[in-house]
């Protein structure tokens, strides 16, 4: 049955709604006829009070007749006809009763027959109490009509009474239908909650346990067409649905797990190949270690791995590994479109892998002529060509031959084309550092050609034209002359010894790790030994350290301005003052002779101050110059740490 089905029948709601409603309607009419059976009561024992009270009023009145006889002056007439007047109101009240009271005489046909007793005689016993009144004299048998009276009255209190008890008999029974109704009520309330809802919930709690134990296949059945028959169809979907999971869940399980070990599988792979890129140092390293990886991770039988020429026209082998020996001589080098080896076809500049079948003859050159004679001889059935793509240009391809027909999923395509990403992107990173390292020892060379020529180079042609002039003196003998000029030799050649000995001392001195402390008091240590001037270092704050590559060039323009010092300034000492925080700024300054500012420092010492601005532009620091009578300020400002960074470049000293 379905739950469509279920939904035509009374629902768990209406049903305890009707059966609440039945219940109701019976405690609300037990409880009408209990409080009418009340009513009744209470207004018969009004009346049996009332009928009580003509009793005494019976006796008031004779004994009222009586004393008339004996002091007929002292009784007044009308008092006893108000008497007879109050007689007759309670007979008319017994009569019509008072529901405001409630009074009410319970009539039936004894109570009936009583009250017309009463009534004829009083009839009787009122005409002969109004003789009375009149003065005459009270009949014989008056004192025995009253007492017959007031029989009357008691016969029919009785029946009021006997009518009353079989209301309070009749009122016990509606209590005790009460009670019974109640606990009747209780009982079948129970039991419709068990029926309704506490068995299928009993019953659907059992079927859930079994459920948590594994019985995929337990179903409830409830065939009450209500909620609780929704509910256990409910059940019974989920629990067919649970089986059917349950069945194949293994099996998911299984190929989860295997999808998840060729994921790890590749990844480890990538993480492998990523960490032999970035520890290879050349290119035959590199290409043959690759090699090596591929071969293993993609199970080939062979690899080959080709660099190509900036116009692709060439595919030259750089390294492979398990490729026959005939192979690699036959193909070292490779032209464009004599094989698919090293072809370039569409889409391979976008980095797309190639599966050729080598012995398909369908299958030929650009050319049109069958290439794969290597291939065929060697006993390989398919080539996989992963071309070497970086930004757009191809550097060559990686080919993976099989002697058999792979068949390769997405995924694997992806990781062969991630792998030939790392070695082309290492490939290229090679060469850029390569080209960075010429460049930095091709700028260094420069600085040593102009350092070489402003210095020594100046002092030989001065040599030269000493020589010149001594050669001149002794050919006129003029021995004042040839002294003189043996005089300026001899200053020049000690002139160009302290310049190598400085350069040698500048182009030694290394920078450490982190700290440009240790090299700056190397340099002035060998400064004093030098010069017997005296140095001062005094290093200032606690900032960022500097780049490997700025510290050498501060290194440098520190030696240069030293250098100036000793030349020039005629110095006794020498301070050197490094400030690190907020920015790095070095001083050198000394208490020498100085220079007029105006008209510029000497030749020579201008050539250094060159020098020194040049070193300074390539990290994007600023020298100025302040000097006069008492010595010269050089300052060097390092622009921020950051900067430094991104704008130095690499620079190699010998």
């Amino acid at each position: 049955m379905t739950q469509g089905d279920r939904s035509t029948g009374f629902g768990l709601a209406s049903k305890l709604l009707a059966i609440g409603s039945v219940f109701l309607l019976l405690a609300l009419a037990s409880i009408g006829l209990t409080l009418w059976v009340t009513w009744q009561l209470e207004g018969g024992a009004a009346a049996v009070n009332e009928a009580g009270r003509m009793r005494m009023r019976s006796y008031q009145l004779a004994l009222t007749v009586s004393q008339i006889d004996h002091q007929a002056g002292a009784i007044r007439v009308s008092d006893l006809k108000g008497r007879l007047d109050a007689f007759d109101d309670t007979l008319e009240l017994l009569r019509s009763g008072d529901p405001a009271r409630p009074l009410s005489v319970p009539w039936d046909p004894d109570t009936s027959a009583r009250f017309q007793a009463i009534e004829l005689d009083w009839r009787g016993l009122r005409q002969q109490v109004l003789l009375a009144a009149d003065g005459q004299s009270v009949p014989p048998g008056f004192v025995h009509h009253v007492d017959s009276f007031v029989g009357s009255i008691d016969a029919f209190v009785s029946a009021i009474e006997t009518h009353l008890a079989r209301w309070t008999a009749l009122l016990h029974t509606f209590q005790l239908a009460m009670m019974a109704l109640a606990v009747l009520s209780a009982l079948a309330l129970l039991y419709v909650g068990h029926v309704v809802v506490l068995d299928p919930v009993t019953r659907l709690q059992a079927a859930l346990r079994r459920i948590q134990e594994g019985a995929f296949d337990t179903r409830v059945t409830v065939t009450a067409r209500d909620e609780m028959g929704a509910l256990a169809d409910g059940f019974n979907s989920m629990a067919e649905n649970l089986q059917t999971l349950y069945g194949t869940l293994e099996a998911k399980v299984r190929e989860k797990t295997a999808g998840l070990e060729i994921k790890q599988q590749r990844l480890s792979a990538l993480y492998e190949v990523a960490a032999f890129v970035a520890r290879a140092d050349t290119l035959e390293e590199l290409a043959q270690g690759f090699a090596k990886q591929m071969r293993r991770i993609a199970h080939a039988d062979a690899v080959a791995i080709r660099w190509s020429d900036e116009a692709n026209e060439r595919y030259v082998l750089l390294a492979s590994d398990c490729l026959p020996q005939v192979m690699a001589q036959e193909e070292h080098c490779l032209h464009s479109g004599d094989c698919h080896c090293g072809s370039i076809v569409e889409g391979t500049r976008e980095g797309r892998l190639r599966v050729i079948p080598i012995l398909d003859s369908n299958v030929a050159t650009p050319q049109g002529q069958m290439g794969f004679d290597h291939c065929v001889r060697a006993g390989y059935a398919t080539l996989v060509s992963v071309p070497l793509g970086l930004h757009q240009r191809v550097l060559g391809e990686v080919d993976l031959f099989y002697r058999g027909e792979p068949v390769l999923t997405d995924e694997e395509r992806g990781l062969f084309e991630a792998l030939a990403s790392h070695l082309a992107g290492a490939m290229e990173s090679l060469r850029t550092a390569a080209l960075d390292r010429e460049a930095a020892v091709a700028n260094e060379r420069q600085l040593l050609a102009q350092e070489l020529h402003d210095s020594i180079a100046q002092s030989l042609v001065f040599l030269k034209i000493q020589m010149q002039l001594l050669r001149d003196a002794m050919t006129r003998h003029d021995e004042q002359a040839v002294a003189v000029t043996l005089d300026e030799l001899d200053t020049g050649v000690k002139e160009s010894y302290s310049d190598v000995r400085e350069l040698l001392l500048h182009f030694r001195v290394r920078t450490h790790a982190e700290d440009l402390e240790p090299a700056l008091r190397e340099t002035l240590s060998k400064f004093e030994h030098q010069t017997g001037l005296i140095s001062h270092l005094s290093i200032l704050g606690q900032g960022l350290p500097l780049p490997a590559d700025v510290q050498i060039q501060v290194l440098h323009i520190v030696q240069e301005a030293l250098s100036n010092v000793r030349k020039h300034a005629q110095a006794h000492q020498v301070w050197v003052e490094v400030q690190t925080a907020p920015a790095w700024l070095i001083t050198v300054r000394d208490d020498g002779k100085g220079f007029d500012m105006p008209s510029g420092p000497p030749d020579d010492t201008h050539v250094g101050m060159r020098i020194m601005r040049e070193r300074a532009s390539r990290i994007g620091a600023a020298v100025s110059v302040q000097s006069g009578p008492g010595g010269t300020l050089i300052e060097l400002k390092l622009p921020a740490t950051s900067s430094l960074t991104k704008n130095s470049t690499p620079i190699e000293t010998n």
